[in-house]
């Protein structure tokens, strides 16, 4: 078996080194696109959670209006019994 003399040693190192830097290159790049795909899917999945409440929101608005437009004297009662129990409750803290 013959030695190796020591550039071709040298240029074999420096060969496998290429080798890992392209390899952790190509892993960064996995990590990246991983976290970028997960990223997009928490976002569309918030957006959705968005609208959806959004939608409640104005359904419920909806609602309280054409309550109080139907019954106007029992809304009015109703909340006037809440700002006294917030008004007792503030006092107390």
């Amino acid at each position: 078996m013959s030695r190796m003399s020591q550039s071709e040693t040298g240029g074999q190192m420096k060969d496998t080194a290429q080798q890992v830097q392209e390899g952790l290159r190509d892993l960064g790049g996995q990590v990246r696109d991983a976290a970028q795909d997960k990223y997009e899917q928490i976002r569309d999945q918030a957006g959705q959670y968005y609208e959806q409440g959004r939608q409640r929101a104005q359904e419920w608005e909806q609602g309280l209006e054409q309550y109080v437009q139907e019954k106007p004297i029992q809304s009015l009662l109703i909340a006037a019994g809440v700002g006294m129990l917030l008004g007792i409750l503030w006092r107390r803290s």
